[in-house]
């Protein structure tokens, strides 16, 4: 039965991808789908890209041992800051003013925006840098729910997981991705709902599951009676920097943006931001709301010898062989969603915003397109050495790898890239500042993590400072600049003042 499910699966992904071939025959068509993405694929394609093995099986798992129930706060924040301020934020105008730039990728977009090659350039080098790390972690939860599964090694999990993922992507780009995770987005959807009841029953059901939670105690963490049941937990400050790395971050995160760029109209970015901000809250609030009840499996669980990651797989343990498949399958849907998208995104900034840019100036349509299939490749193959040398390695938790990429990506980027999208005082010092500073931090956070203060030890918190200070830096930094040319970004503002006509219910006339 699961390997029946998992034929039909991989069958059902490389099929679209060969089907969406036609739609990959130049740049636009293979990195934004020729920007026609209605609201059901781009709300989809971006909460699969948000939530992956990564979410599911580490942050669930970790969070849910240290705050208990109140790691449900995380997929709360996910969802509204997330996804609801991210699309109603950035939406409109990140759709409007990239395709009046004519930017495919985030470095491009600063590229254009600053009138700044080398801006791209650095841009570019950052993505390339931090994305490698993050695609590595995901394949870490796919090998625990593997080994459960089926008892497969690890290294045939990865080749698996690859060479599916690179074949739909090569074939079909955006639009296979697209596609691929709304069928991914619906399994994920119907499994965590389907895998959260089962869990509970097997506990006896909701309140008897949260009795038992209240009952656990733990007094390295908090003396306090019924602590892992409470509202905010035993440690609110870190869960707040939990709630700020994992919502905010999406913002900033190049990935997640470039779903932006390829939205179709209006009406899909309504649409969509509503579709959104459910998805999330079912699949990452499920996510969480499960790992909270990680301590009522502790005599089945072994967190100093088998680490944060094996929570999750101890606690699915018990289920039937039909669930264990649709486990399986959902957190590969998952992660293999993901993986999609954060090649995607490396393949065309190295190839659009590097390789263009400094080697081959001259080069055509079809060649660009060419070069990207080839680094999708090179890619996913790099990946998936990581992550067998990550496996084989002391660093054996997910969130550790994902907390240190969201950090340096979204406290790059995020801030220069709000600040862009409304203010036309942003300047160049400003976005190389921000750059710079969140890229060291997070360096400087891998190999001197005992030299920093206590609360910035750990990556999510150092991550999560990373984002608030580029919130302040580029306009502070912006104050004391030389002002941006004025023609250069009144060119770039002036998309937003083009007149559109549109029907009475959207907006009255005179």
């Amino acid at each position: 039965m699961k390997l029946i499910l998992l034929i039909i699966y991989f069958a059902v992904l490389i099929a679209i991808g060969l089907y969406c071939h036609k739609h990959a025959t130049d740049v636009n068509g293979f990195v934004l789908g020729g920007r026609s993405v209605g609201p059901w694929l781009t709300a989809f394609a971006y909460g699969t890209s948000y939530f992956s093995a990564v979410v599911f099986v580490g942050y669930a798992g970790q969070f849910g041992w240290k705050y208990g129930i109140a790691a449900t706060w995380a997929g709360i924040g996910n969802a509204v800051i997330g996804s609801l301020l991210a699309w109603v934020v950035l939406g409109r105008r990140t759709r409007i003013m990239t395709q009046h730039l004519d930017s495919a990728t985030m470095p491009q977009f600063f590229g254009e925006r600053f009138g700044s090659r080398p801006l791209k350039i650095g841009a570019s080098v950052i993505i390339f840098i931090f994305l490698i790390p993050y695609t590595a972690s995901l394949y870490n939860g796919l090998s625990r729910l593997f080994g459960m599964a089926f008892n497969i090694d690890y290294s045939v999990c990865i080749v698996l997981m690859a060479v599916l993922t690179a074949i739909y992507v090569i074939a079909g780009g955006y639009m296979a991705t697209a596609i691929n995770d709304f069928i991914q987005g619906i399994i994920m959807l119907g499994g965590i709902a389907t895998i959260i009841a089962a869990v509970l029953k097997s506990k006896g059901g909701f309140m008897a599951a949260l009795d038992g939670l209240a009952k656990v105690t733990d007094e390295t963490v908090a003396s306090t009676p019924g602590i892992f049941a409470s509202f905010f937990g035993p440690d609110p400050l870190n869960l707040l920097f939990v709630v700020i790395l994992t919502s905010l971050g999406t913002w900033g995160l190049p990935q997640m943006v470039q779903k932006f760029y390829a939205i179709k109209n209006e009406e899909s970015i309504k649409k969509g931001t509503i579709i959104s901000t459910l998805f999330a809250l079912v699949v990452a609030g499920g996510c969480y709301f499960l790992g909270g009840f990680g301590r009522l499996f502790s005599d089945q669980i072994d967190v100093a010898a088998n680490g944060f990651d094996s929570i999750i797989p101890t606690m699915l343990s018990g289920l039937s062989p039909l669930l264990i498949a649709l486990v399986v399958i959902l957190v590969l849907s998952a992660s293999m969603s993901t993986l999609s998208s954060l090649v995607m995104a490396s393949s065309s900034t190295l190839t659009i915003d590097f390789l263009k840019e400094i080697c081959f100036k001259k080069m055509e349509d079809k060649k660009q397109v060419l070069c990207m299939r080839i680094l999708v490749v090179v890619f996913i193959a790099i990946s998936s050495v990581l992550a067998l040398i990550q496996y084989k390695s002391s660093v054996t938790f997910i969130a550790q790898l994902m907390g240190v990429s969201w950090g340096a990506l979204a406290g790059s980027f995020l801030a220069p890239f709000l600040y862009s999208l409304y203010s036309k005082r942003v300047t160049k010092a400003s976005c190389w500042v921000c750059f710079l500073f969140s890229s060291v931090l997070m360096v400087g956070n891998i190999f001197f993590r005992s030299s920093f203060p206590v609360i910035m030890q750990s990556p999510i918190n150092c991550g999560a400072i990373a984002m608030l200070a580029g919130l302040v830096i580029v306009p502070v930094v912006s104050l004391f600049t030389p002002k941006p040319d004025g023609k250069l970004v009144d060119n770039a503002f002036a998309c937003y003042e083009k007149t559109t006509e549109v029907a009475q219910k959207t907006a009255l006339g005179k």
